[in-house]
């Protein structure tokens, strides 16, 4: 671990692994040095923005004297997300994996997925999960177009497009949930340590414009997000 001062206001952990990076992200949300504004995870490294008065010596000692626990995960609330697996990449990804495509939704739905990082666009979570069958390459040429909501595949890491963007992740499927949304507080349902579990459902059946209200679970209640 390396920690290192970021401009006036922050502090920067370079760590080996996203493993470690989950652990020291799970330490510190449990229990933040004085002074810490906010916990940013990434792929390889935490930011720790400082608030105002906060000193980031003071900082970046006390996140030195940090002993993460291995396998640390951070508590964050739990997310249901229902899933229509038609996605155009299913036949794909069983051929990648060597598992029929039963076997895939099988596996997708049994895993156990937090989201370590956020990134790519705001709302967008990359989850990783409990089943390395499920690591898959990107998709050679990535489309031009990605419809909000496709749920993917890529790497060691499952996603949500948030809304439609460019992408060369390979597609499961897609799901109704509005996983970013400005108007709701917090306008994301993917945060760093939420724990998500995908659930197969049917397809939905063709509404008229306006209609229809979506719904999610989290933390064991179920919500409803306007439409």
């Amino acid at each position: 671990m390396r920690v290192l001062r970021c401009a006036d206001s922050g502090v920067l952990v370079e760590v080996a692994d996203l493993g470690e990076v989950m652990a020291l992200h799970a330490a510190l949300a449990e229990d933040p040095p004085e002074g810490v504004g906010d916990i940013v995870p990434a792929a390889r490294t935490v930011l720790l923005r400082i608030a105002p008065g906060g000193d980031p010596d003071a900082v970046a000692a006390a996140v030195g004297r940090l002993r993460p626990r291995p396998g640390g995960r951070a508590a964050a609330g739990e997310l249901e997300v229902p899933v229509q697996y038609d996605g155009r990449d299913l036949a794909g990804i069983a051929e990648l994996t060597g598992l029929t495509e039963r076997e895939v939704v099988r596996a997708h739905t049994g895993a156990e997925w937090a989201v370590a990082f956020c990134g790519f666009a705001p709302g967008f979570g990359y989850l990783v999960g409990d089943d390395p069958r499920l690591h898959v390459p990107r998709r050679g040429e990535a489309r031009t177009r990605v419809p909000a909501g496709a749920v993917a595949l890529a790497g060691e890491f499952s996603g949500i497009y948030p809304r439609a963007s460019p992408g060369g992740w390979q597609l499961l499927g897609s799901t109704e949930l509005v996983t970013w949304d400005l108007d709701r507080d917090p306008p994301a349902l993917l945060r760093p340590g939420v724990r998500v579990r995908f659930t197969e459902e049917p397809p939905a059946p063709r509404r008229g414009p306006g209609g229809g209200r979506r719904a999610h679970r989290e933390g064991g209640t179920r919500t409803d997000a306007g439409s």
